[in-house]
């Protein structure tokens, strides 16, 4: 039976999780996402980001093969941000957001997807997460570098086209700080790594896991807010990409891979999900003990009904989480681990 009326611990968020998975199969008449099924080009000459095309401005891509990245036409932050800004009223403050943006292209083509490259591409894709960590954080005053992924118009991607983006600021994010508090508190008080503990938990459960390899797992975390959320991330607590050798990042990126086909061949389709890396801050501080790792929230909790953010989330900052853990592990688990698109014919 499902999991109602319970409360699980987000350790990292620290954060408390209402599980009430019985409300997943209440009457809906309210908005459904679209099918997420399309048609896409290898090559499309109006994309921004493919081979040979013009962006904004007079930029022009170059005809890459690999990944390929470059600055953000319209970036969020500005590495000439103004020193003086108008004072802000009141009891309000303001600063200059400075930093650098860029995007990331996984492929040249433009019919692919994380999912779909071959685990040699993907983890091209993380060595130049790994390489831009450590050139971004070299720039003054970046106290943070993020990378992301968001796919499928579920999130509102702009661009089709395999890609990412990065943020590098002169401000550590709201969750890191409050992941890297929790972190050190528990070390305080446990003498141990919070994301180490977190995996032992797991293992320990182990309904929950749906890669593990030598070196990297991935899983349903038991506090898990949304829908087939997953975390993945390294066995041992690394604080950033950088901590990691070769047959490491290899091994992360062959768990990383294993789960996006498994959300491609839940429903045989393209599955939407906001990718985001948890990298500790480039801020001068020591981060002993954080564990990087990849989370993933898909925002359908079935297909075409989106998560929608309501009351308590929006407007009291709890979060109610309407389908238990274990049952959507069970799903992720059940499917393939080739992708549907490459499967031999029955």
């Amino acid at each position: 039976m499902s999991t109602v009326w319970e409360q699980r611990w987000h350790p990292l968020r620290r954060q408390w999780v209402v599980v009430a998975a019985h409300r997943q199969d209440r009457p809906w008449l309210g908005a459904v996402a679209p099918a997420g099924i399309e048609t896409v080009p290898g090559f499309d000459p109006a994309c921004t980001f493919c081979p040979g095309n013009p962006r904004l401005g007079d930029a022009r891509n170059p005809h890459y093969q690999g990944v390929f990245v470059f600055d953000n036409d319209r970036p969020c932050v500005g590495v000439d941000a103004p020193e003086l800004l108008a004072a802000a009223p009141g009891i309000y403050r303001n600063r200059p957001a400075r930093g650098l943006a860029r995007v990331v292209c996984f492929s040249p083509r433009h019919d692919l997807s994380l999912a779909e490259l071959p685990p040699r591409s993907l983890d091209a894709v993380l060595a130049s997460w790994q390489e831009q960590r450590r050139e971004l954080a070299a720039f003054p005053g970046i106290a943070q570098v993020l990378c992301f992924e968001n796919r499928g118009a579920a999130v509102g991607v702009s661009n089709p086209h395999p890609h990412g983006q990065i943020y590098a600021t002169n401000f550590v994010w709201p969750t890191l700080r409050d992941e890297l508090e929790a972190t050190r508190e528990h070390g305080a008080d446990h003498g141990r790594s919070l994301w180490q503990d977190i995996v032992a938990s797991e293992c320990q459960d182990g309904r929950r896991i749906l890669v593990e390899n030598d070196h990297a797992i991935a899983f349903v975390p038991y506090f898990a807010r949304y829908a087939y959320e997953v975390f993945v991330g390294p066995k041992r607590a690394v604080p950033d990409l950088l901590g990691l050798a070769a047959e490491e990042r290899q091994a992360l990126a062959a768990a990383l891979g294993e789960v996006l086909v498994r959300y491609d061949n839940l429903w045989r389709a393209p599955f939407p999900y906001v990718l985001a890396l948890h990298d500790a801050p480039c801020d001068g501080t020591d981060h002993r003990g954080f564990g990087c790792h990849f989370e993933l929230h898909p925002p359908l909790r079935k297909p075409g009904l989106l998560k929608h953010l309501a009351g308590p989330e929006v407007g009291f900052g709890g979060f109610l989480a309407d389908t238990a853990p274990e049952e959507k592990a069970a799903e992720l688990r059940a499917v393939a681990g080739v992708h549907y698109k490459r499967a031999p014919a029955p």
